[in-house]
């Protein structure tokens, strides 16, 4: 059912980094995205896949990993990623991307979920670094990474408590929390 892998698709920052994920399996994830739809069928975004750990070690350092658990410097060896898919956007196809790249990485997400993989969908990127890392042509932006593995920690969703707060949190045992806004507050019930 759709709604359970929405619900295992969680934004894991902590993997299994030994446990393998095949390029064969990166391939399969991108092709979801090519089924997926494109803004005027232009289909602009082209993919790095990344699964070794040579190519994985040039990535990781350049990634910020979780904006409100400002004392976590990331994962720790042993706890990143087993590979990443890098989203760019073709410039030589068009200039600006829209919400192609969303779409795109949560259909690859979604894929990994139904595959037992979980992932991150990272914008917190030092592209220049990573351009030059990696010699990607200037052609290409940078728009996304995904990276990809065994989860190695648990992510449970909670309701908004009522301060409001919707900073993701850890407890004392590493379970990850994320308040989610109700269903209520979301939908707007507009006089016409």
């Amino acid at each position: 059912m759709l709604k359970d892998l929405i619900l295992q698709n969680r934004s894991y920052r902590r993997f299994r980094e030994n446990v393998p994920v095949e390029h064969e399996t990166l391939r399969k994830l991108v092709d979801l995205a090519r089924l997926s739809p494109s803004a005027a069928n232009l289909q602009p975004l082209k993919y790095i896949l990344s699964c070794d750990p040579e190519t994985n070690a040039l990535i990781f350092p350049h990634l910020a990993w979780a904006g409100y658990l400002t004392e976590w410097p990331g994962p720790a060896e042993g706890e990143r990623p087993a590979a990443y898919i890098i989203i760019l956007g073709d410039t030589q196809i068009m200039q600006s991307f829209g919400c192609d790249h969303g779409i795109a990485a949560q259909s690859i997400l979604l894929g990994a979920a139904e595959r037992g993989l979980g992932g991150c969908m990272i914008g917190s990127i030092q592209r220049n670094a990573l351009r030059a890392a990696l010699n990607i042509p200037e052609r290409y932006t940078i728009l996304l990474m995904l990276a990809l593995g065994q989860p190695a920690e648990t992510c449970v969703i909670e309701p908004v408590g009522e301060a409001g707060d919707i900073k993701y949190w850890r407890d004392a045992a590493g379970t990850h929390h994320v308040p989610k806004r109700s269903l209520d507050e979301l939908i707007l019930d507009l006089p016409l």
